[in-house]
């Protein structure tokens, strides 16, 4: 399978170099990062409304002191549906004052 050569891409041939079968469901997580804990609640709360299929979870990181939100979505690791649930992110996270940082599939 050949991946293009962005970021998403690379992280995709890293799997399937590593073994990990792309064309079986796995639990994805998109990384979001907010200054506030309100912030990634409101997010949260907002997805929980018009995607009840995500599970999102709230935490913090002591240093530096960063709230993420991890969404998890059950797809198939296909370059174009990663690609789209991004954007789809990018649109939400703003209107929130966060930020994406990135994904990967669970282990």
């Amino acid at each position: 399978m050949n991946f293009p050569k962005d970021d998403t891409g690379k992280v995709l041939f890293e799997m399937q170099k590593a073994g990990i079968d792309l064309t079986v469901m796995h639990t994805i997580v998109f990384f979001h990062l907010f200054e506030t804990p309100e912030q990634a609640a409101a997010m949260a709360a907002y997805l929980a409304e018009i995607a009840p299929d995500l599970i999102c979870h709230v935490h913090i990181d002591e240093n530096p002191k960063i709230w993420h939100l991890d969404c998890s979505i059950t797809i198939i690791p296909l370059y174009d549906a990663i690609i789209a649930q991004e954007a789809k992110f990018e649109q939400i996270v703003s209107q929130f004052k966060g930020y994406t940082d990135g994904w990967g599939i669970e282990a």
